[in-house]
């Protein structure tokens, strides 16, 4: 009869995500995450099977968190506002292992080598453009955004204005939150 496993499966893989948005697919060795999660290869390849795997999961829960968030923000203020302060929120994390985006550090990481987990982030962050695109939609509805706008085309750009704002932040000498505020400022324009 096969032992329970006793150990917490959501917080490895959490602790996992961590250690690879900071250091990348190819900076974080079988070894990192063994010692990281302070398990033995047995145990690891028993709980996620490979380095793929839990490299996945990890992706998996970076998402779903900024989607839980995103929607909890935009409940609590509403959709304009909540595309407004998301900006400043992205990068205002002091605890998170870097102010780059986890997804589209994987996608310029692995794309070129065709790599499956390269498509896998492509996807995670089309279902941040939905989630985008959803609150441009509600707040054109609301009437806060003119009608003549798409909100997916809203969407694309207000993700590639992320994205950029994310790896300037990580940059020494650049005011990111000054470029938050612009993007900000921009929703009001709509």
């Amino acid at each position: 009869m096969p032992r329970k496993p006793n150990f917490d499966r959501n917080d490895l893989i959490e602790r996992a995500r961590d250690l690879f948005w900071k250091r990348g697919w190819s900076g974080t060795s079988l070894k990192d995450l063994e010692a990281e999660l302070q398990m033995k290869p047995g145990s690891f390849y028993a709980a996620f099977g490979s380095k793929d795997a839990l490299f996945g999961l990890a992706m998996q829960k970076y998402v779903n968190d900024g989607l839980e968030h995103l929607r909890e923000l935009a409940d609590k203020c509403g959709p304009i506002n909540a595309l407004k302060q998301w900006p400043a929120k992205a990068i205002e994390s002091d605890n998170a292992p870097a102010k780059a985006c986890m997804l589209s550090k994987t996608l310029l990481e692995l794309n070129a080598h065709n790599h499956p987990l390269a498509e896998q982030a492509s996807l995670h962050l089309l279902k941040m453009e939905e989630q985008f695109a959803d609150l441009f939609q509600q707040a054109q509805s609301a009437g806060e955004i003119d009608k003549t706008h798409d909100p997916l085309v809203l969407a694309r750009k207000y993700q590639s204005d992320l994205l950029g704002l994310r790896v300037s932040a990580e940059r020494d000498g650049i005011n990111a939150q000054a470029i938050a505020q612009e993007i900000a400022d921009g929703i009001s324009r709509l």
